[in-house]
Parts: C-alpha cells; sequence; structure tokens
C-alpha cells in the first residue's frame, strides 16, 4: 500500500500544464485506478491547471495520496493569487466563460471528480480541491 505523500508543482507556462497531465496519471497509476478513472482525473486536472494559468495567472498544485479508512485517493489542490472569481456560481455554470472557451472547465471537472471544493475573492485568488477515490 502507498504511505501518504504529497508534491507540490508549479503552474507557470504550458509545460508546466503538461507536467501536470503527466504526473497526475503517473500517481493514479501508482494507485491502481483504472484507465477511465485515470482519463477523468487528469483530464479535471488537465483543466484546473489550465484555469490556473490562464485565469489565475499562474499558481501551484498540491497532489496528494489521500486514505480515508479502506479507501484511497488521489487529492489535487489548485491555488492563485490572480483576480478571483466574481460570482462563483455563474462560474459553474455549464456553458459560462470569459475566456472564449466552451465554459465547460469548472463544472466539468466536478463532474469527473468525486469531490469538489471551490473557494474564491475578487482580488485574492482562487482555490480549487477536487479528489477522486479508488
Amino acid at each position: 500500500m502507498l504511505a501518504p505523500s504529497a508534491d507540490l508543482l508549479r503552474i507557470d507556462s504550458s509545460e508546466d500544464v503538461v507536467t501536470v497531465r503527466r504526473v497526475v496519471r503517473e500517481q493514479a497509476v501508482a494507485l491502481g485506478f483504472s484507465l477511465v478513472d485515470q482519463t477523468k482525473l487528469v483530464t479535471a486536472a488537465s483543466e484546473l491547471a489550465r484555469n490556473t494559468l490562464q485565469y489565475g495567472r499562474g499558481g501551484t498544485v498540491r497532489l496528494e495520496v489521500a486514505l480515508d479508512g479502506h479507501k484511497r485517493g488521489l487529492r489535487l489542490t489548485f491555488e492563485d493569487q490572480g483576480p478571483g472569481i466574481a460570482d462563483i456560481e455563474q462560474a459553474m455554470r455549464d456553458g459560462f466563460t470569459t475566456g472564449g472557451g466552451l465554459g465547460l472547465g469548472l463544472s466539468g471537472s466536478k463532474r469527473l471528480c468525486h469531490d469538489f471544493s471551490i473557494t474564491s475573492a475578487p482580488g485574492v485568488g482562487t482555490r480549487v480541491v477536487i479528489a477522486r477515490w479508488k
């Protein structure tokens, strides 16, 4: 069984987004996630890493092996000190975008994970925590 661990990665460039995807997949494989669960977690991580870079002007992601009784999983915490989100409820609606995309990043990421939380304040930044359990 894997011991609890954590890694902190910077997200300051598009290359860092690629690194986040790679490291999340490696961790998911090490935890024994199915290919479908790996894909869901990597997709959510990719969307949130891109949001951190594009809207948060860069930040970090902390990857943690999470243990909860007999369950084990991977928890990702994305943080930035960007402009923040004025209306989280609106930002979570499918189709809402301020960047010309499809508007599925936050809401889509939520659907791909078992746990999802977001906190944000204008001028302070944003924190998104997701987890997927095996």
